[in-house]
């Protein structure tokens, strides 16, 4: 019969993974308790959840949900699991791609899931170079207003043109009056 805490443990993962698009699985391990709280508050600033969780009960849990690892390397050793929606899960890789998180040494991404697909170590470290929603505004923005933007120039010219010719014309007239 398992183990009443490890039941209670494996439905409360249940119930907190069950909304969420991403995750970001890390070896999270040799931090001071400073350090350790730095990056829990930079995830937390994200709207990030972060969780420690044992590798059996979060295999049980992944396995619900139809996410399976290729071997086991993202589920082997001290394993946190940063979680959220898409969004979180880009947020948690660029907080652990952070210079300073990377400089320790101590934290290892080991893999992720983003929208139900499965992640290896490499892909889910190039999540932190993605941007992030506001950026992609701003460029979807210029994207749009460039070619109008284009256009009202080259509307603009044909007129601002025709009157620098009148212009000259003109100017050349009161040249001629004058001699």
């Amino acid at each position: 019969m398992p183990n009443i805490v490890n039941q209670m443990v494996v439905r409360e993962l249940q119930d907190e993974f069950k909304d969420a698009e991403g995750m970001v699985l890390v070896a999270f391990g040799g931090l001071t308790v400073e350090e350790t709280s730095d990056i829990r508050g930079k995830l937390a600033e994200k709207n990030v959840r972060f969780k420690m969780v044992r590798n059996s009960l979060a295999k049980r849990v992944l396995a619900d949900r139809d996410i399976t690892f290729d071997g086991d390397a993202a589920l082997k050793g001290n394993t946190g699991i940063a979680y959220g929606d898409a969004e979180a899960a880009i947020d948690a890789a660029k907080v652990f791609a952070d210079k300073d998180v990377k400089k320790s040494g101590k934290v290892i991404v080991k893999g992720a899931v983003l929208e139900g697909n499965c992640l290896d170590a490499a892909s889910a470290t190039a999540l932190a170079d993605l941007p992030d929603r506001d950026s992609l505004h701003a460029m979807l923005l210029g994207v749009i207003s460039g070619p109008a933007r284009g256009l009202a120039t080259v509307i603009n010219a044909v007129p601002a043109s025709v009157a620098r010719v009148l212009q000259a014309h003109a100017d050349d007239a009161e040249d001629g009056d004058e001699g």
